[in-house]
């Protein structure tokens, strides 16, 4: 089911989120997550993954898709260097907005699948961005909490 994407603003973005223990049922967040990226795909050709916090769920989960969906439960994630890049960086918590930030070059996230697997993916350039982004939700912060500077904001034009 498509549910609301909470907008900047909204106290739940800003709650760190809580583990999920092994035998709890995902299949519900996790279909609910996969309708609503899609459907935010749809209306705006933008968005590759989302956070469970986004729609409300105060659980550690990511749903990213790019070419087949890939579920990240209880994710950690490390940086194997200290190499930074500058990106613009947009949510679908704050649609029309952007905000230059400084990111990871690369990270490794250390995640279990559903089911209940341990996994590793090692990421670089904007998945390694991405996956930060989709993180930091996890952790209650935005992209507005990590601006460059105070002129680090511009809209997405027509």
């Amino acid at each position: 089911m498509v549910k609301k994407i909470l907008l900047l603003g909204e106290e739940k973005l800003y709650q760190k989120s809580d583990l999920v223990e092994k035998g709890e049922d995902l299949t519900e967040t996790v279909s609910d997550l996969h309708d609503t990226l899609m459907d935010f795909k749809s209306r705006y050709q933008a968005g590759r993954a989302i956070a469970a916090p986004q729609i409300g769920v105060g659980k550690r989960i990511i749903y990213m898709y790019l070419d087949r969906p890939v579920v990240f439960i209880n994710p950690w994630l490390e940086f194997p260097d200290d190499e930074e890049m500058e990106v613009l960086d947009d949510c679908m918590s704050f649609p029309n907005l952007y905000v230059r930030v400084k990111r990871h070059r690369r990270c490794v996230v250390r995640y279990v699948d559903m089911d209940w697997k341990s996994r590793e993916m090692r990421l670089e350039g904007d998945l390694a961005e991405l996956l930060q982004h989709e993180y930091d939700h996890l952790e209650g912060i935005l992209a507005t909490m990590r601006a460059v500077d105070d002129k680090a904001f511009c809209m997405r034009g027509e």
